[in-house]
């Protein structure tokens, strides 16, 4: 599974991306394939987002969460950012290229090729908000379950 997460941060007043890059840049390692492609916002440059993308298994998660939360904790954001860090958490479920130019054929759901099973990306989602229960906001109203389809 390509696990992603996509956080959204702002600069404290007078601080520059580099003064972000320098804090939030992991001096460690995941030992996974992780590709972090970092934004900023064109309508807030102070707005830092950064979407995560991990290829892992739910039994490895665990441990790439460790790393990442040590990493956190060893090189503080404090000084560079604001308190507010909005976070989302998922797991990738389809790859389309749209780059082609005229009709584009509807075709399922891909993940590096490989036709998506949506039993395993329920299985996949329920694992990770487990793992990511202590970063997640509370469920919208109702059971907050959701119907994978």
């Amino acid at each position: 599974m390509i696990a992603v997460a996509i956080l959204r941060r702002r600069l404290r007043e007078g601080k520059t991306y580099e003064d972000f890059r320098r804090a939030w840049y992991h001096g460690t390692g995941f030992g996974a394939s992780n590709r972090m492609l970092t934004l900023l916002n064109v309508a807030d440059p102070r707005e830092v987002i950064v979407v995560a993308l991990t290829e892992t298994t739910t039994e490895e998660a665990a441990g790439l969460i460790e790393i990442d939360a040590t990493e956190r904790g060893d090189n503080p954001l404090d000084d560079v950012i604001e308190p507010t860090v909005d976070r989302t958490f998922g797991v990738l479920v389809s790859e389309d290229d749209f780059s082609a130019a005229g009709p584009i054929p509807y075709r399922p759901a891909t993940v590096a090729g490989e036709e998506t099973d949506m039993t395993e990306i329920a299985m996949a989602l329920q694992a990770a908000a487990g793992l990511l229960a202590d970063y997640l906001p509370p469920p919208p109203s109702g059971d907050g379950k959701g119907e994978v389809a």
